[in-house]
């Protein structure tokens, strides 16, 4: 393995990065569709497990060695049930988030284009929100905004939550409307209005951060 300090494991037992090839090795072993690679540096390991699979697995990429071969050995043989891969990362699309500073609490959101990183819109800080209803609000604004665009690409969000809200055009929160909210529930307002009066082709799907790590607009403040 030359000077390869860090394994990535994207599809394993436990996806994840591993400082030693014992640990990746458990992670993958009796594993069909494993993917993983070593790399030298912390900081390239978690940027690739990052970026997902696709990008850096199988390519024979600069900084590692993929797959079975950074084993030395051929791959495990095929269980009856593999454990199915990690779904593919689609690039083509905007990833939304929100900053919150309390919850309830000032409310920012943006959102960014999945596969450069930069921010395409922003909005806040609203004065008092929940991290919800700011979920919900960084979704319509980027369908409103491909929409504009005439563009089908899809919409990434972390928030289970407000991706349900805009798939039943409801939101069920238990904030107040008074004069402290009153901002964050006129865009709420808006955006329901706009989701029950517009169409769109965009798929609106579920961020996952579990394989994935953390979505490419997170404001870092967990």
């Amino acid at each position: 393995m030359g000077m390869a300090k860090y394994y990535v494991v994207w599809a394993g037992a436990n996806p994840g990065i591993y400082a030693s090839w014992p640990e990746c090795q458990a992670q993958v072993k009796g594993i069909a569709d494993a993917k993983y690679k070593s790399y030298p540096t912390r900081e390239e390991a978690e940027r690739a497990y990052r970026e997902g699979w696709k990008k850096h697995w199988g390519q024979g990429a600069r900084g590692g060695s993929s797959g079975a071969a950074a084993a030395g050995r051929k791959a495990a043989p095929a269980k009856a049930s593999p454990k199915p891969a990690p779904e593919a990362i689609d690039y083509d699309s905007i990833s939304v988030d929100v900053g919150t500073r309390g919850n309830p609490g000032p409310v920012e959101y943006k959102g960014v284009d999945t596969r450069t990183g930069e921010v395409l819109f922003e909005r806040g800080p609203i004065p008092n929100g929940t991290n919800n209803l700011g979920e919900f609000l960084a979704i319509v604004h980027a369908l409103a905004y491909l929409k504009k665009q005439g563009s089908a690409k899809t919409v990434y969000s972390d928030s289970r939550t407000a991706l349900k809200w805009v798939k039943t055009k409801r939101v069920a929160t238990t904030l107040p409307r008074n004069e402290s909210t009153r901002e964050i529930w006129e865009l709420v307002d808006r955006a329901l209005r706009w989701l029950q009066t517009n169409t769109y082709p965009n798929k609106v799907l579920k961020w996952q951060t579990e394989e994935w790590g953390e979505i490419r607009a997170d404001y870092g403040r967990k």
